[in-house]
């Protein structure tokens, strides 16, 4: 019986049409795309979930007293549609520990640095490649990995790095990162869950064999 899948996004989702596309190809064995909620109404991330006959939700923060309140809202969507994994593409809307604790190593998320270097509060978006400019670094890429209750702290599914150019800008290597890092790593890290074939141990994650 395949996962189902719900995307948490807040913006343009195109990790979300990374997703979708994968499902496409037939890439997401063992996975269903089955739900999409966005913190905010109107954004873009809709439109593409509405196009790919998914359905959607909103859960906005200012409909909610509380950031745990809002969370309570989220996990009784999710467990009210029967979801399995939850990804994060995009989402910067901060979740309080319920989420984690009715998702444990269930909730992926993809992070646009090399855990971690250039990870935790305040990085996010192109704040993440101002930073890795800044600092000088020679390679950065994207990371996939399990939510835990610290801000990019679980354990590390998969991983892949880019070099940094001396022309970059943040833009420019924020888009080589999503299209040579993200885009690829997110659906293969969904798939490998959806098969079962990521074992957490500790801060490691295992990824079994299987068919390719």
């Amino acid at each position: 019986m395949s996962k189902r899948i719900a995307v948490l996004v807040s913006g343009g989702g195109t990790n979300l049409q990374a997703l979708i596309d994968a499902q496409g190809r037939g890439e997401l064995r063992g996975g269903e795309l089955a739900l999409v909620v966005a913190s905010k109404p109107g954004v873009y991330a809709l439109e593409r979930a509405a196009r790919a006959g998914i359905p959607s939700r909103v859960i906005a923060r200012a409909d909610y007293p509380s950031a745990q309140a809002m969370t309570a809202a989220y996990v009784d969507c999710l467990q009210a549609e029967g979801i399995d994994l939850v990804v994060l593409a995009g989402f910067l809307t901060i979740l309080t520990g319920e989420m984690v604790r009715a998702y444990p190593n269930a909730i992926l998320n993809v992070h646009p640095a090399l855990i971690p270097a250039f990870s935790g509060p305040g990085c996010y978006g192109l704040h993440v490649h101002e930073k890795a400019l800044e600092y000088g670094v020679k390679v950065s890429g994207a990371t996939v990995h399990f939510v835990s209750e610290e801000c990019d702290g679980g354990p590390i599914v998969l991983q892949k790095a880019v070099d940094v150019l001396p022309s970059d800008t943040p833009e420019t290597l924020q888009r080589r990162i999503m299209e040579q890092c993200e885009w690829q790593l997110l659906p293969r890290a969904v798939a490998l869950f959806c098969q079962g074939r990521l074992q957490v141990e500790g801060r490691q994650v295992r990824i079994l064999d299987g068919a390719d």
